[in-house]
């Protein structure tokens, strides 16, 4: 089942129109912008065969608010939200070696869009979050993701930690990031099926969260700084187990 949305920016209305060009229904494209980034969306919507209608830049603030939408906003009916329910087919498809990522108490819809958009970069299987105390998919979230949340499986459940007991039983091991751990990020084995948990702005993971992990692991700080933006140390994990991952020559 699909439902519709809106999505802006150029990234990601121009991942949405070579991926999924089907489910565009149209573009609000702003008359006045003309550079070469305009241009080549609209070639691609022209080559898809997306309807494209030109407005003023006063339409688009309307449709989406002051957030910056770069010329562009498409209706676009995307699949449903995937749930509890949906985890053992998104394991079964991820192969022998699953990589996720699991959020927890995100509440910033730029830093979940940059942790998608990194995840996805990193060959991330699925991202899965609980629905309460998380920030939603939006179209800012898309925007920061640049059609990043299109590619990756986002999965919202109901009980966060009933789901990563369930990840336990089908094999995935649970691998937290906290700053107080006793592990070093990298002296641990990410080379296996492996789920990186990552918690909040504020408060990091919370308790039970925390101690359903098989390990908790901390990342090396060598300045002052006490701790990273939750998107950028979600990078630094997920580029180890991809580096840990490779096949060694």
């Amino acid at each position: 089942m699909r439902s519709e949305k809106l999505i802006y920016g150029i990234h990601a209305v121009l991942s949405v129109i070579r991926n999924d060009p089907a489910n565009v229904l149209e573009l609000w494209v702003d008359r006045n912008r003309s550079d070469e980034r305009m241009r080549s969306l609209l070639d691609a919507a022209r080559h898809h065969r997306v309807q494209v209608l030109f407005v003023g830049s006063n339409v688009l603030v309307r449709r989406v608010g002051r957030e910056s939408h770069q010329g562009v906003v498409a209706r676009y009916r995307a699949n449903r939200e995937l749930d509890d329910t949906d985890l053992p087919e998104v394991l079964q498809s991820a192969g022998k070696q699953p990589l996720l990522l699991i959020l927890d108490g995100i509440t910033d819809p730029h830093n979940l869009g940059a942790c998608l958009r990194t995840a996805e970069a990193a060959g991330v299987h699925a991202v899965i979050a609980p629905k309460d105390r998380m920030a939603r998919r939006s179209p800012v979230v898309d925007k920061v993701a640049s059609g990043a949340s299109q590619r990756v499986p986002y999965v919202m459940v109901t009980n966060l930690v009933r789901s990563l007991s369930q990840l336990q039983d089908l094999g995935v091991w649970l691998y937290g990031t906290d700053s107080g751990a006793k592990h070093n990020l990298f002296d641990v084995n990410l080379a296996r099926p492996l789920a990186l948990v990552m918690g909040g702005e504020a408060k990091g993971l919370r308790r039970l969260t925390r101690e359903q992990c098989d390990e908790l692991v901390r990342l090396p700080m060598a300045g002052q700084v006490e701790s990273l933006n939750v998107a950028v140390a979600a990078g630094i994990c997920l580029y180890e187990a991809l580096r840990q991952r490779r096949p060694k020559a």
